[in-house]
């Protein structure tokens, strides 16, 4: 009956342990079928588990170090052929050592006595891994050029907005790109604004993110906005922060800019939960690489501008209220949220004039909101059969700045 996995040295001594006093107290005959049964268990010699059990159980340390099968030569000889075949992986070189050995020995680049040829031929994968990997610590690493900090962020402070800012006009930030599965080339953006205190959503589709398209972008979101933009708090990417936008916002000296923190996704977490809720979940994760996708995409947005700010009602946190641990349950925060239309938080905030108030409200109740839902099923199902770019196809980027998106 053979070993089904092979015991360790430890697992022997174990085993050894703990059939050595039944060993001790054992007759003649006992003693063979346990020496028997240990042979089958552990695998081991007969007359090396009589020695063991007579000696003792305990491991003891090596003395003296166990010599190395493969010493300096061939440490020498794998360097040369490893740096000749461009450093490749022990997998690749292995099976081939000997025939490469031999191919660098006829160009006089390695001399190969019989001895390496032969130890070159038998070094196992385990052990060259373990010798390329010491030859690579010996090889002087690439210097990396660190990125230049941009210079746009200096004066931009960083910090997370609160989520009970009570003022509308305090705006995070996102870019949503349509890239599809594969991010070549140019292809489409969805730039997302998302008030904190209303939940007021603003989008606009770009096509590539040069400074001339975020530019019209946000020109046509602050044109379309029925209250002014106080503060606006994107995340850190060039595409927000350059010279040229520093220079655009510098036109609105009442909107103050500020940013997240690198790396902290939650500071932007209400543009991010609507990335989600108000651009994935109606246009997916296909590719827009066309003007023409771009301006069909606009005029969903058109209609869902009002769809989402006036007649969908959003949940907005109101209220936390810390609740004591009990003997029944553990201290918990208690959240209360009020489902608002957008619109109706924004009058109800008072920050709009009277006359647009009045305007855009007659343009609410002349909506019918099941009919404004099924056209942008519809214009959802025209965008989608609209091809994207052949290979050889160049969009004229600036063919969508032209008509900025109408609500």
């Amino acid at each position: 009956m053979a070993v089904a996995e092979k015991m360790t040295l430890d697992e022997v001594y174990k085993y050894l342990r703990l059939l050595k006093p039944r060993y001790l107290k054992a007759d003649r005959a006992g003693k063979s079928a346990l020496l028997d049964e240990m042979e089958l268990v552990t695998g081991r010699h007969r007359k090396s588990l009589i020695r063991r059990l007579q000696v003792g159980l305990q491991r003891v340390p090596r003395q003296r170090e166990r010599e190395r099968t493969y010493k300096s030569d061939v440490d020498a000889a794998l360097r040369v052929i490893w740096e000749s075949y461009d450093g490749i992986c022990a997998e690749r070189l292995q099976p081939n050592l000997v025939a490469l050995a031999e191919q660098l020995a006829q160009h006089g680049e390695l001399e190969l006595p019989e001895a390496l040829k032969a130890q070159l031929g038998a070094i196992g994968l385990t052990t060259l891994r373990e010798r390329l990997r010491q030859l690579r610590q010996d090889e002087p690493q690439l210097r990396r050029v660190p990125r230049p900090p941009n210079q746009s962020l200096a004066d931009v402070p960083m910090r997370r907005l609160p989520w009970n800012t009570a003022v509308p006009g305090h705006f995070e930030v996102d870019l949503v790109w349509h890239s599809g599965s594969e991010a070549r080339g140019e292809f489409g953006y969805t730039l997302q604004m998302i008030d904190i205190c209303t939940g007021w959503s603003e989008r606009v589709a770009l096509l590539g993110r040069s400074y001339r398209v975020m530019e019209a972008g946000f020109r046509a979101i602050l044109a379309r906005l029925p209250f002014p933009v106080l503060q606006i708090h994107p995340d850190n990417g060039s595409e927000f922060f350059n010279s040229h936008l520093r220079a655009f916002w510098a036109q609105y000296p009442h909107i103050e800019l500020s940013r997240s923190r690198p790396y902290q996704k939650n500071d932007n977490r209400f543009v991010e939960q609507k990335n989600s809720s108000l651009v994935r979940r109606y246009v997916g994760d296909i590719r827009l690489d066309t003007v023409a996708q771009i301006q069909a995409l606009n005029a969903i947005y058109g209609k869902l501008w009002l769809y989402n700010n006036a007649c969908q009602p959003s949940l907005r946190l109101v209220k936390k209220t810390y609740v004591p641990a009990t003997e029944e349950r553990p201290a918990r925060l208690k959240r209360e949220y009020t489902a608002l239309t957008p619109w109706q938080r924004l009058c109800a905030a008072a920050v709009l004039e009277p006359e647009g108030q009045q305007l855009l409200q007659l343009r609410i109740d002349l909506t019918n909101p099941r009919q404004l839902r099924q056209d942008i099923y519809t214009a959802l199902e025209q965008l989608f059969a609209l091809p994207c770019a052949a290979p050889a196809q160049v969009e004229d980027v600036f063919a969508t700045l032209t008509a900025a998106p109408t609500p």
